[in-house]
């Protein structure tokens, strides 16, 4: 007899349908798993055989295959044992083959019989109900499968409660949708005493999604004023959020079953490799840059970071997504991030300060800025020098703007461009390209010979000459233009980095 049951394989935030198709025949006894497994699929068969165990049953003594079927997919995983378990016990004949036809199974098993959690159950949920099935799942996951809409979802704490749900002698609760994620607090703008420069550059960079750089002396406040991005930035939109969560949820950092409504910050350590910032691995993972999709990727340090490493983000700064291809995969992650770069203008930090730089100044600041490659220089949109704080600033009563105004500002500037770009694929000005661009972001006849004169006295590539016009409309959106005139070509030109001489 052969019994089916349906899971999915991930493939990035792709779930493909996999049937796990078991039969029990006449033969010599064995337990054998084929279909392309990994070593956590075929290690399925041990756990399975204890967790049937672990409920009063005994696996017959006979010939046991389980296919998962497309066999040459490649099956990656501990989600596998709910399903290869079910399948086997409807081979069995303990449960109806029929009933769990209609049921889409993740999650792994313990020795004890408990269905534990597994990443990914999200996408298995919004896979389930796209092809009108039930979903079995983890009890602590869930809150996260009902966040998928009106399926039916059975969130089991173990094999044999499943079992007599079933059967219908138990009958197991539907899970509410998880809570959503409190706004965590942080920095405030007011902690951040002078710097009113940096604070306009990060006020634009938080209304356009733009990417921005600092560079300054240590303790001028650049790490502080990066963490309060968060803070100013508008919250996620229903949609937004359901794509950060899925990215979250392959990653398995959904906790809960909570829905994240706020945007990401990731800041990893500038010893990071490049499939943990980009993703990679022996199984392919969402990296840093995607985990920050959506929201902020803030690379303190900036030089200490391998070279090799900080231009492997030069692709996925540019189109919005990060593809890892390996022999046996080829998978896209979201990776929409918005860069927040910090680095010292030397490798002692005090250039321009005869008193404190180092005796090789100012060569030394040539060689460390030069660790970062041009082309990844030209696709950060504002770069802000920031000053040293004195004692002298510090003294000084806080600021009377923190970050609700700011964010006041922001989310107007947001929502103006909400309308713009509604029948559109863009969100935001940092997105904008093609005729679009030429189209919205055209200055007037002042601004258009200031942006020539400039294009040619900076030494502008056509990749600078674009985000330039996408700065100036942002600045525009926050001083409620609609159009962009010679004054915002004029400031957006002030944060743009000059290529070097020759």
């Amino acid at each position: 007899m052969v019994a089916i049951a349906r899971t999915v394989a991930y493939l990035g935030l792709e779930a493909r349908s996999v049937e796990v198709q078991c039969q029990v025949a006449a033969g010599v006894p064995a337990f054998i798993v084929v279909g392309l497994p990994d070593k956590a699929v075929a290690e399925s068969r041990e756990r399975v055989r204890a967790a049937i165990a672990a409920i009063g049953l005994s696996l017959p003594p006979k010939r046991i295959t389980v296919n998962l079927s497309p066999a040459d997919l490649p099956k990656e995983g501990s989600h596998y044992d709910l399903p290869i378990a079910v399948a086997l016990l409807g081979a069995m004949g303990i449960v109806d083959p029929e009933t769990i036809a209609s049921y889409l199974f993740v999650g792994e098993l313990g020795l004890d019989g408990r269905v534990t959690a597994s990443p990914g159950v999200l996408l298995a949920a919004l896979h389930a109900s796209q092809n009108e099935l039930g979903l079995v799942c983890p009890a602590e996951q869930g809150p996260e499968a009902a966040w998928a809409g009106t399926i039916e979802v059975i969130a089991a704490p173990d094999l044999l409660t499943l079992l007599n749900h079933f059967k219908g002698a138990a009958i197991i609760t539907p899970p509410a949708p998880g809570q959503v994620d409190v706004k965590a607090s942080g920095p405030d703008l007011a902690q951040v005493k002078g710097q009113e420069t940096a604070k306009r550059a990060l006020e634009i960079a938080a209304a356009g999604g733009h990417n921005l750089l600092f560079c300054g002396p240590p303790g001028a406040g650049k790490s502080l004023m990066a963490a309060c991005l968060p803070g100013i930035l508008p919250e996620l939109t229903a949609a937004e959020a359901l794509e950060v969560s899925m990215v979250a949820s392959v990653a398995g950092e959904l906790q809960g079953g909570r829905l994240v409504r706020q945007r990401p910050f990731r800041a990893p350590h500038h010893s990071a490799s490049m499939a943990a910032l980009v993703g990679g691995g022996l199984r392919v993972r969402p990296g840093e840059v995607s985990l920050a999709h959506l929201g902020v990727l803030f690379l303190d340090e900036l030089p200490e970071f391998q070279r090799v490493v900080l231009d492997s983000l030069r692709q996925p700064l540019e189109t919005g997504t990060v593809s890892v291809a390996r022999a046996n995969a080829h998978v896209t992650f979201p990776a929409r991030v918005q860069l927040i770069a910090a680095m010292n203008p030397c490798r002692c930090g005090h250039l321009g300060d005869a008193s404190l730089a180092c005796a090789r100044a100012p060569r030394c600041a040539a060689d460390y800025q030069a660790k970062v490659s041009g082309p990844m220089l030209d696709r950060i949109d504002l770069h802000v020098d920031v000053a040293a704080v004195s004692a002298a600033d510090l003294i000084l009563p806080p600021p009377a703007e923190g970050s609700a105004e700011v964010r006041a500002r922001v989310c107007a500037a947001r929502d103006r461009q909400t309308c713009r770009y509604e029948q559109t694929e863009f969100r935001t000005n940092a997105e904008v390209d093609g005729d679009l661009l030429a189209e919205i972001c055209a200055p007037d006849e002042a601004g258009r010979k200031l942006l020539a004169q400039a294009a040619e006295a900076m030494r502008l590539s056509a990749r600078g000459y674009t985000r330039i016009l996408r700065v100036a409309r942002t600045i525009a959106d926050l001083a409620g233009n609609d159009h962009v005139g010679r004054i915002h070509i004029a400031e957006a030109l002030s944060y743009r980095r000059q290529a070097p001489r020759n």
